[in-house]
């Protein structure tokens, strides 16, 4: 169970302004001046704006409920305490989604799309790697947003909502040369994010685990290119336009999203079951 607490009036709208703010004064900076080819430098500025949703949450959540309140946040990051085959689902969803895809694709056109040349292995590993530098984006968006969103329109509506502001808040990264968005459809991203984050919502409600989130945001970006579906060329930012592998992976991405709607709990980590910031009652998973 989560203990309850009230959350401060505006709490959400100063979350998404800083964490907007401060990512987008990293991430423009870059996209604009960068080359062909990102630097180290451009990696850690990327990577400075990638950890400030967490940093903001962290900072909000201390300032109005102490050293305590942020303790238990971070903690939901550690908390493996999960039936294996959570971690075992989050690893393998998207390479699953992409491999139905390219079997979509075969029997529909006769013919396999293209797969990447990274092994599976090599992708699991990077998985494993780069879990614990998700912690950056999950402790704010599903650890801090979230439940904060639910409070107001459900958590159904929340992971949605939650979905195109946090794909919103990546825009700048489609105007960044040598990233894999550049030249890519937003419309087509935004779409298939906003699924996922259902999806991460439904898993983190069942879990009570932002570190089962973790591995599957993890995954989802090590693991998509087995069967790649970036557009050769691009056709613009804001093209309604994707591969064939994009269309049919975002149509099975949002019938999972349907069925995780359909089954979802009507409670995330910090939920506050009363409209607005003034909830009283605690919630668990």
């Amino acid at each position: 169970m989560i203990p309850s607490r009230t959350y401060p009036a505006g709490s959400l709208l100063r979350f998404f302004l800083l964490t907007f703010a401060i990512s987008w004064a990293l991430f423009i900076p870059v996209a604009a001046f960068s080359g062909p080819s990102i630097t180290p430098l451009d990696y850690a500025l990327l990577l400075l704006g990638t950890i400030a949703p967490s940093l903001v949450a962290l900072w909000l959540t201390g300032r109005a409920g102490g050293e305590s309140a942020r303790r238990e946040l971070l903690e939901r990051a550690l908390n493996g305490r999960v039936p294996a085959g959570w971690f075992v689902f989050s690893g393998v969803f998207t390479l699953a989604i992409k491999l139905a895809a390219a079997l979509i694709l075969r029997l529909a056109t006769g013919g396999w799309p293209r797969f990447g040349t990274t092994s599976v292995l090599l992708m699991f590993a990077a998985t494993a790697i780069s879990t614990p530098v998700q912690a950056g984006e999950e402790i704010g968006w599903r650890g801090y947003a979230l439940p904060r969103l639910a409070a107001r329109l459900g958590v159904g509506r929340a992971s949605v909502v939650l979905g195109l502001v946090w794909a919103c808040w990546h825009f700048p990264l489609f105007y960044l040369r040598g990233a894999d968005t550049f030249g890519q459809s937003f419309v087509v991203y935004a779409l298939q994010v906003m699924a996922l984050s259902v999806v991460m919502a439904w898993l983190y409600a069942r879990t009570g685990s932002l570190l089962v989130v973790m591995v599957f945001h993890a995954a989802v970006n090590n693991t998509k290119d087995v069967v790649p579906s970036a557009l050769t060329g691009g056709s613009g930012t804001f093209a309604l336009s994707a591969s064939p592998v994009g269309w049919v992976t975002l149509s099975l991405l949002w019938v999972v999203a349907i069925c995780c709607l359909a089954g979802m709990p009507k409670r995330v980590p910090g939920f506050e079951p009363s409209g607005g910031d003034g909830g009283t009652s605690g919630a668990g998973p």
